[in-house]
């Protein structure tokens, strides 16, 4: 299998004022190009933090994380900033959408980022917001949405550079059946064309998708069937 996210012994540790907190330890797996990984476990068991650190948002205590060749853990800020840009799309649990910016517009930043034409970008936008059923809504504000429809402006946001590494932290947590189906159906269009997906959720929907899952629980990865 090659491996397009493969982590070796990751430890992750925070201090605070009057403790040490081992969020996971010696974490060691692989994640095949083209699969669709699923990561589950309880709250505060540590899977928006590895989500972070397989993006490069975060760094390990220790340990390495290898995304495409690539160990992040080792690499300043500004590689890991174009790195993601280019490679990894991110769909945040709290949508992290610009309020100041409209649907199209937060759709565009990453495109923006790379310097993409004007053309390309508009057509980009177009097609992204039909995908996620948002066209009519191209020109409002993030404030002027529901969370679901917020929630598939972040996915349409995070495919805006065709990414090879596709991450979702509870896209269908706070939402209701029909928009959640929604996710899923955009989930599964992702598995057909074999983009590398990692999702962190309880939904048993997206874990109908999987084809790998992780569990995390007290600091260890329990459970692993590839």
């Amino acid at each position: 299998m090659k491996a397009a996210v493969a982590a070796s012994l990751l430890c992750k540790t925070y201090l605070t004022e009057d403790a040490k907190v081992e969020v996971f330890k010696d974490l060691s797996f692989k994640i095949g190009k083209g699969k669709f990984a699923v990561l589950s476990g309880p709250s505060g068991s540590g899977k928006t933090t590895l989500l972070n650190i397989i993006s490069g948002i975060d760094k390990p205590t220790s340990g390495k994380i290898v995304v495409f060749g690539e160990d992040l853990s080792i690499k300043d800020e500004d590689f890991l900033a174009n790195f993601r840009c280019f490679n990894i799309g991110f769909v945040f649990q709290s949508y992290n959408l610009v309020s100041t910016l409209t649907v199209a517009e937060n759709v565009a930043f990453p495109m923006e980022w790379i310097q993409k034409q004007e053309n390309y970008m508009t057509n980009r936008i177009e097609k992204l917001l039909e995908v996620v059923g948002l066209q009519h809504r191209a020109d409002h504000f993030p404030f002027q949405l529901s969370g679901g429809e917020q929630q598939r402006v972040a996915f349409a946001r995070a495919l805006a550079n065709d990414p090879h590494l596709f991450l979702a932290d509870e896209p269908t947590g706070n939402l209701d059946a029909k928009t959640s189906l929604k996710i899923v159906q955009i989930l599964q269009k992702l598995k057909t064309e074999e983009k590398t997906v990692i999702v962190a959720t309880h939904d048993e929907q997206i874990f109908r998708l999987a084809d790998q899952k992780l569990c995390l629980e007290d600091g260890k990865l329990v459970n692993l069937n590839e």
